[in-house]
């Protein structure tokens, strides 16, 4: 299920042309993950892998407690998630996902990477039925019946799990994060999460070839240009 998932995400860190973007990204998902489950990471499991993510990116320690600070006070910016679909060049499926305090902005932005990629922006709907919504936890280990126990007794509905050169890989839905997060560490102790996320990982692929490839590289490109944007999934299969 999950082999090469990393390949139908285009994120922030690896996308982003400059690091002040990658930090502006960071700190916006900090300040609305600590505004609404709290700003200790002990108790906002999210909070915590997200701050964990943003240090393995090599996000500063200042931006990642101004963020926090923000969240304290209560104020600030009101963000909001949204989320667009649509189908990118070569018809491939697409998902962009956002923070935004201006939904009409945001969208028409989202909007014009599509029309001027000869692209198609859809319905809400149109082809997130298509993705499963999933928790990835990735950590190194091999006893992957001791997972599976561990999680089962935690009765997290468990998706799959990947054990592939000495690297386990749990799936989840995505309502069962926090939990599963949670019996991980109550079973093993402290885990150095490779991946520890949520995404949205497609159920097929959708090659993409000759002048699409070009044309997918800009739209993307365009996407991950917009402040606002945070992540975009899709399920193109890019052929060189």
């Amino acid at each position: 299920m999950g082999r090469a998932y990393q390949n139908r995400k285009e994120s922030m860190a690896k996308t982003a042309d400059a690091k002040t973007k990658v930090y502006s990204k960071f700190g916006r998902e900090i300040y609305v993950v600590a505004k609404a489950g709290g700003v200790d990471p002990d108790g906002n499991l999210a909070l915590r892998g997200l701050i964990d993510r943003a240090k393995k990116a090599q996000v500063p320690s200042h931006v990642i407690e101004k963020a926090l600070d923000k969240a304290k006070g209560g104020g600030g910016e009101d963000f909001a998630v949204a989320r667009y679909e649509g189908f990118g060049p070569g018809n491939c499926m697409v998902i962009v996902e956002c923070l935004t305090d201006n939904p009409n902005r945001t969208f028409g932005d989202v909007r014009g990477c599509f029309t001027k990629t000869k692209s198609k922006i859809g319905a809400q709907g149109s082809v997130s039925h298509l993705f499963d919504h999933c928790a990835i936890l990735s950590f190194k280990g091999d006893d992957e019946e001791a997972v599976l126990e561990a999680l089962m007794e935690a009765d997290v509905d468990v998706t799959d799990i990947e054990n592939e050169e000495d690297k386990l890989t749990v799936f989840a839905p995505h309502t069962e994060y926090a939990k599963a997060k949670q019996a991980l560490a109550d079973a093993f102790g402290e885990i150095d999460f490779e991946v520890d996320e949520i995404q949205f990982l497609p159920q097929t692929t959708t090659p993409v070839s000759g002048d699409d490839v070009a044309m997918f590289e800009k739209f993307l490109n365009m996407l991950n240009d917009l402040d606002d944007v945070q992540n975009v999934y899709h399920n193109a299969e890019v052929e060189e």
